[in-house]
C-alpha cells in the first residue's frame, strides 16, 4: 500500500528526538508501549483504512472526528486517552489568515494520531525541533508544545488586526471618506471568523488544564493554563476589536452624514435666497397686457436694482434669523 496518506511519523526516544519512520516499523511503533507520532492526510481514502487495521481500539466516533470534512474545536476523554480538535491561523501562501486550519488529535500515553486537511506552520515547528533533537520528549509535551505554538502563531494577527483598527480610527477622525467603511467592514468580519473558533479553543483547552488524564503532571497543566490565559486574551481582544469597529463605523456614517447634511443646508439656503427673485422675474415675464415699463428704457436696470436690494435684505434677515 502506498504511504502517500502517511505524512510523517516518528518515534519519539524520550530525549527530545524524532526518529522517523517508514512502512511495517509505523504500525509496529504504534502498538507498542514506546512514544509515537504518526501525522495523516485526513482527505485520503487510506488514511480510514490504515486507523481500522493498525489502531482497532478506536471506535468509531474518534475516527469519524479525525476524518471530518468541518469541524469546531472540542475535546473527549476516551479512557485515558483524548481526542481533541485544535485551530491554528493559516499562515500559507496567498491566504487569508482568519481562514483558520484544523488538526485533529488522538493523544494517549503512547500515541499519537493527528491529521489534518491543509499544512499547518506549528505542526512544521514541532517536526523540524524533532529532527534538530530538541522537541517534544513524550505525548504530553507533544500536546502541550502544540497548543502553545498554535497560540503563539495567533498574537501577530490579532495585533495586526489592532492595529489596522486604530489606523482606521485615525483616519476616520481626520478625513471622513466613504471607501474606508470597507476596510471596517474587511476587519469585523476578520474579527468574527477567529472568535468562532478561538473560543471554543479556549473551552477546549480549559477541559484539558481541568482534566484527569494521568499521564498530564502538573507541570504540563501550567503550560496549558498560560495558553488558556493567552486565548482569553485574544478573545477579549476580538471582542473589543469588533465593538471598535462598530463605533469606527457609526461615526464615519455620522460624519458622511453631517457632510451630507450641511450641503443640502447650504442647498436650501440658496434656494430660499434665490425663490423671491425667480418669482418677481417670474411675474415680469409673463406676456399679457399692461406690463409696466414694457416701453421704457431704464426699466431693466430698475428691476436688477430692486433685486440686489431685495437680495441683500435677504441675506441680513437670514444672518438676523441666525440660518447663516
Amino acid at each position: 500500500m502506498s504511504e502517500d496518506h502517511i505524512l510523517c511519523a516518528y518515534a519519539l526516544d524520550g530525549t527530545g528526538r524524532g526518529k522517523p519512520l517508514k512502512g511495517d516499523a509505523i504500525s509496529k511503533q504504534v502498538k507498542d508501549d514506546a512514544p509515537a507520532w504518526v501525522h495523516f492526510d485526513a482527505d485520503a481514502p487510506e488514511t480510514r483504512e490504515w486507523l481500522d487495521k493498525e489502531v482497532p481500539y478506536l471506535d468509531d466516533i474518534i475516527i469519524e472526528a479525525l476524518l471530518a470534512e468541518e469541524t469546531r474545536p472540542r475535546l473527549i476523554e476516551h479512557g485515558e486517552g483524548l481526542l481533541l480538535i485544535l485551530r491554528g491561523v493559516n499562515l500559507n501562501e496567498n491566504a487569508d489568515a482568519e481562514d483558520m486550519i484544523s488538526i485533529r488529535l488522538y493523544v494517549d500515553q503512547h500515541r499519537i494520531i493527528s491529521t489534518r486537511k491543509r499544512k499547518l506552520k506549528a505542526v512544521t515547528d514541532i517536526r523540524e525541533r524533532l529532527e534538530a533533537g530538541i522537541g517534544p520528549k513524550n505525548a504530553a509535551d507533544f500536546l502541550v508544545e502544540l497548543v502553545t505554538k498554535l497560540s503563539a502563531r495567533m498574537d501577530p494577527v490579532i495585533q495586526g488586526l489592532d492595529d489596522q483598527t486604530d489606523a482606521i480610527e485615525e483616519a476616520v477622525i481626520e478625513e471622513p471618506d466613504v471607501s474606508k467603511r470597507h476596510a471596517v467592514n474587511d476587519i469585523r468580519k476578520a474579527a468574527i471568523v477567529l472568535r468562532r473558533y478561538i473560543s471554543p479553543q479556549r473551552d477546549a483547552i480549559m477541559g484539558l488544564r481541568i482534566s484527569d488524564i494521568p499521564w498530564l503532571e502538573q507541570q504540563h497543566k501550567r503550560r496549558l493554563q498560560e495558553a488558556l490565559d493567552r486565548l482569553t486574551r485574544y478573545v477579549e481582544d476580538l471582542d473589543a476589536i469588533r465593538e471598535r469597529g462598530q463605533i469606527v463605523k457609526d461615526e464615519l456614517s455620522n460624519a458622511l452624514a453631517d457632510r451630507m447634511n450641511k450641503n443640502l443646508y447650504v442647498l436650501s439656503l440658496i434656494a430660499a435666497l434665490f425663490l423671491p427673485l425667480g418669482f418677481i422675474t417670474g411675474l415680469l415675464g409673463i406676456n399679457v397686457g399692461g406690463m409696466p415699463g414694457v416701453d421704457s428704457p431704464v426699466a431693466f436696470a430698475i428691476v436688477c436694482a430692486l433685486c440686489a436690494v431685495f437680495f441683500v435684505f435677504e441675506y441680513l434677515l437670514f444672518r438676523f434669523l441666525r440660518w447663516l
